[in-house]
């Protein structure tokens, strides 16, 4: 197919979306210094000129494609009627998501990091803006109002210590935890943390 014609056919938001999941498999494929206008333009069948309309510079597509890529996958928290089985789904959902990307994002946010100077939390708030932990606020919203949750433990270290842990991993060994890995960190750290004090 003629570049032309790839172009007369994706418009507005049609071709945005193309252009940043060229961009999201050039990151995945090829890293951090391989993101460039000239690949993520040849991989979308487009031209420079049709990036540039879009987004000023190399960084502000990054963003933009980190924005897009990160999103992918995400679903509504799930609810299953009981705190742990919703917490060990929720990681397991981010294990999917996380196990083609872990790898590149471990080594990308290294070089990221030295030419920006943001951080990995930067990325975090960037990609998810307001909607950030708002799946593990759902969450324990429901547990507290079954029971299974003390209000009073959450305090912001207790709230977010099961994915703070789970992103952990993830950074210290460019990969997803295993669902043994998980199920402890739901186990053995987060429900001893939260539960409610046994009576009698």
């Amino acid at each position: 197919m003629a570049l032309e014609e790839t172009q007369t056919r994706r418009r507005g938001k049609e071709l945005e979306d193309a252009i940043l999941a060229a961009g999201w498999a050039q990151l995945l494929n090829s890293g951090y210094y391989g993101f460039t206008i000239d690949a993520v333009a040849e991989r979308a069948e487009t031209s420079r000129s049709v990036i540039y309309r879009r987004w000023a510079d190399r960084d502000e597509l990054l963003k933009a494609t980190l924005m897009f890529g990160l999103n992918q996958g995400r679903t509504e928290p799930p609810d299953t009627g009981s705190l742990r089985e919703d917490l060990i789904e929720l990681l397991r959902g981010a294990n999917h998501r996380n196990a083609v990307i872990a790898p590149v994002m471990s080594v990308f946010m290294g070089a990221y990091y030295s030419e920006s100077g943001r951080t990995f939390a930067d990325v975090r708030r960037e990609a998810f803006g307001d909607r950030a932990g708002t799946s593990l606020d759902t969450i324990l919203k429901r547990a507290i109002a079954r029971g299974e949750v003390d209000p009073d433990r959450l305090t912001p270290r207790v709230r977010t210590v099961a994915t703070d842990l789970y992103r952990h991993d993830v950074l210290m060994t460019a990969a997803p935890p295993s669902d043994d890995d998980i199920v402890a960190i739901v186990d053995e750290v987060f429900l001893p943390l939260v539960a409610p004090p046994r009576r009698g």
